[in-house]
């Protein structure tokens, strides 16, 4: 009893005010919705696809702040550069990865369907993000790989397989 009436407060509570996600994820949604309309053909949710989702991101780089060195850049792979260049602003990996996390959401709570039907969670977009991650970790000397139990970053290890090592030179195969 004591545990549904706090349930209840915090339900009333929640409802009179929407916390600061739930207001980011609202107006995160009735962005994509807006792009969506204004797309040339115009789109409804139900015809849009993954590379929709990858256009739109595309879309708001041109609201970046996060400058990212292309590989021409004499600061290419440089942490900290020391002075400014041309290079375009895009918006960084994480704000994009957080931004298709509350739509994901906002497209299941409206009921878009089964998960295998939401643009946002396609493979291809995966795929997208994970490739800006590792361009922006390059563009800027910064390595992505696990942490290990010291904070530190570990590389990912090369396997090594038979195939991959060197024949000794002592062996020589007679045919």
């Amino acid at each position: 009893m004591k545990g549904e009436a706090a349930g209840k407060a915090a339900a009333s509570s929640s409802s009179s005010s929407p916390s600061r996600y739930e207001s980011q994820k609202r107006r995160d949604w009735n962005t994509f919705l807006q792009y969506l309309k204004n797309h040339k053909p115009p789109l409804t949710l139900s015809r849009c696809s993954g590379a929709h989702v990858i256009e739109f991101l595309k879309y708001l780089d041109q609201f970046g702040k996060t400058k990212v060195h292309v590989a021409a850049c004499p600061f290419f792979g440089v942490p900290n550069p020391p002075a400014q260049c041309t290079c375009p602003l895009r918006q960084a990996w994480g704000s994009l990865d957080s931004l298709i996390g509350r739509l994901r959401a906002a497209f299941e709570e409206i009921g878009g369907g089964v998960p295998e039907s939401n643009p946002l969670a396609a493979k291809a977009v995966r795929i997208y993000l994970k490739e800006v991650r590792e361009t922006q970790a390059k563009a800027r000397g910064i390595p992505h790989g696990k942490k290990n139990g010291n904070g530190l970053i570990q590389q990912p290890r090369k396997l090594k397989t038979p195939m991959m090592e060197k024949v000794p030179e002592e062996v020589v195969v007679l045919l």
